[in-house]
């Protein structure tokens, strides 16, 4: 894969550090993880929902933590000791110990989770700033009183 170098950019524009260190790291590979599988929904205009299989895994041994705009979600077994020595003859389910991590945009919040039927739903909701959001600039005439507003439409 070609590594794409962002330092002419860099020169141009302000701000912007952050998003061209999330395009070089997008371009590295995750190193193939694929457990657990997830979906990722969009459930409203700035709802969304991550949908991740975490069978065999209790609420208790599930951890979730948002900072600085990466959602981190963790899962390890906690060791049983029931007293009885089981053999296990063959181990289909897995149960081994998982990271994920999502890189959240901007104003994403994590509104809430919960572990039902052995899939695991985290809800995320994008809440824009008042003062980010569109506004009416009036328009002042040099001597008249008189003002016309430009009318922005909420996005």
């Amino acid at each position: 894969m070609r590594h794409v170098d962002f330092s002419p950019l860099y020169r141009s524009t302000v701000g912007f550090d952050r998003l061209f260190t999330m395009l070089d790291s997008l371009s590295q590979p995750d190193g193939g993880q694929t457990y657990p599988p997830y979906n990722i929904a969009r459930t409203g205009e700035d709802a969304y929902r991550i949908t991740m299989a975490v069978a065999g895994f209790g609420e208790d041994e599930i951890s979730i933590e948002a900072h600085r705009n990466v959602l981190t979600i963790k899962g390890e077994k906690a060791e049983t000791e029931n007293g009885e020595s089981t053999e296990v003859l063959y181990r289909g389910i897995a149960s081994r110990a998982f990271e994920r991590r999502f890189q959240l945009a901007d104003h994403v919040e994590v509104n809430g989770a919960e572990l039902k039927n052995g899939l695991l739903h985290i809800d995320l909701k994008r809440n824009i700033p008042e003062e980010m959001k569109p506004r009416k600039i009036a328009i002042a005439n040099g001597g008249a009183r008189s003002s016309k507003q430009i009318e922005a439409k909420a996005a």
